[in-house]
């Protein structure tokens, strides 16, 4: 995926009024099938996987021993007693050997397969609020299947493109309703030109990695490598709503369990800009105010909203600095400016 087609400005734009299409064929697909696959991906994953039927999928955590994120993913639930994990670029070669070396130690591992066909699947993300709008015209809905219009958030479903088996998911990293399509790789180039097609008359916009930056930062969507690392936990970056402590063992969970008890020591924080000031980027650093001003923290993800016109970041700061309303500083290029932590998203979508 390139940075930017026409510009990030007008790609980013075009998501949250109208449409774009992101290949996003660089992520991994790994698919897990067996009697014992639920079993196994709730003693690995953080969220309780017994929550998805047939069709669904949810957001979670894949941890090591001491509870920090190898990587944050998707889990869909496509068919009785299989899965597809879509997991990120920059982690397929962490991931995977884990996911295995974690399958061998798996008491019913006979009874689990897993298989990972990222270099055989492609993957297309349509996003913006026009694009339920055009869906059923990409995707036509197979007999038997409601068509792809009619799937609720994170529902999943099976259906076929220039042949070729296609599952469509009504979610996305963009903040905008939408939709994302895995297929074979070979059909993909197919798929995105068809996309491009029938998207035209409704606004819809080749959108790159610039514009699906600035569009998550808005929404404060984690990105593994700033908000979430191997030093990182979930409960750290705020997303204790994937750890479902309560479910039995999983990896990591014990850690977890005592952090939650004693309660984390650094928060996740979004802020935006209170004056006129160049765009924070990641690294900046983080300041208190007053006399006794000290440096507390890094921006993970620093940019300039399109949607507000301001700087906005996210960073890991104290818990004593992390209160919505709290005023902090950011140092750009040696010199710090104002800004204010403010409570996520930092960008909300006007009501209608």
């Amino acid at each position: 995926m390139p940075v930017q087609y026409t510009g990030i400005l007008e790609e980013h734009l075009a998501v949250r009024n109208a449409a774009g299409v992101f290949d996003i064929s660089h992520m991994g697909e790994v698919f897990i099938q067996g009697t014992a696959a639920g079993e196994f991906l709730n003693h690995t994953l953080t969220n309780d996987i017994r929550k998805l039927r047939p069709g669904l999928g949810q957001y979670t955590i894949l941890c090591n021993e001491r509870g920090t994120a190898i990587d944050d993913l998707y889990a869909y639930c496509i068919g009785e007693n299989e899965y597809l994990l879509v997991i990120n670029a920059s982690r397929i070669d962490n991931d995977v050997p884990w996911l295995e070396k974690s399958l061998k130690a798996f008491p019913k591992h006979a009874n689990v397969r897993l298989e990972n066909k990222s270099d055989v699947m492609g993957a297309i993300a349509v996003q913006g609020p026009k694009v339920v709008e055009f869906i059923d015209k990409v995707i036509p809905a197979s007999s038997g299947t409601a068509p792809a219009s009619h799937l609720k958030k994170n529902e999943i479903g099976r259906y076929v493109f220039a042949g070729q088996p296609a599952f469509v998911s009504r979610t996305g990293y963009t903040g905008e309703d939408g939709f994302e399509i895995v297929v074979p790789a070979a059909v993909t180039e197919a798929l995105w030109n068809k996309v491009l097609e029938v998207g035209a008359p409704f606004g819809l916009k080749p959108a790159g990695l610039g514009a699906r930056d600035t569009l998550r930062t808005e929404v404060c969507y984690p990105l593994y490598g700033h908000e979430l690392t191997e030093e990182i936990t979930p409960l750290d970056a705020g997303l204790g709503w994937v750890v479902s402590l309560d479910k039995g063992d999983f990896t990591g969970r014990s850690v977890l369990a005592e952090q939650k008890a004693k309660g984390v020591t650094k928060k996740l924080i979004a802020y935006k800009a209170t004056g006129k000031s160049a765009p924070p980027r990641p690294h900046y650093a983080i300041w208190s105010t007053g006399a006794n001003a000290k440096k507390i923290g890094d921006t993970t993800s620093g940019t300039q909203s399109p949607s507000l016109g301001i700087g906005i970041g996210l960073g890991y700061v104290p818990t004593e600095f992390s209160k919505p309303g709290t005023a902090i500083e950011i140092e750009i290029r040696g010199k710090r400016f104002p800004a204010e932590v403010v409570s996520k998203p930092i960008y909300r979508k006007p009501a209608a």
